[in-house]
């Protein structure tokens, strides 16, 4: 086993993280209210933080810091899908765009960790 425990903590971080940060991002979409934008965008920071942090320790323990094309598509991606909740509350008119726009990133984010296709 690669890494053991370290593995698996990494991984409960960053799913965690992943799935807090999408449920954050869509509610900041669906419903930009002006109150919750302080905690919403706080929130998807700190998770934000927690899965780049996650990501690499993945990278170290499974791949030895060996850089694929694939994880530079995963960071490029994790951008943008950092900043969508952000742009949900400056472009409260943008909810569809941006809703699609998460659901792409999400697809691609999964199809690069299962393909692997570079």
């Amino acid at each position: 086993m690669v890494g053991g425990m370290k593995m698996q903590i990494y991984q409960i971080l960053h799913v965690s993280s992943l799935l807090i940060l999408t449920g954050l991002t869509f509610l900041a979409i669906a419903a930009p209210r002006p109150e919750w934008r302080r905690p919403i965008l706080i929130g998807t920071g700190i998770l934000s933080l927690v899965m780049l942090v996650s990501a690499f320790g993945l990278i170290s323990v499974i791949y030895g810091n060996n850089f694929t094309g694939w994880m530079i598509v995963k960071i490029v991606l994790w951008v943008i899908l950092s900043a969508l909740a952000g742009l949900a509350f400056r472009l409260p008119g943008r909810g569809k765009l941006l809703g699609w726009t998460a659901t792409a990133v999400l697809i691609l984010a999964v199809l690069m960790v299962y393909l692997k296709p570079f």
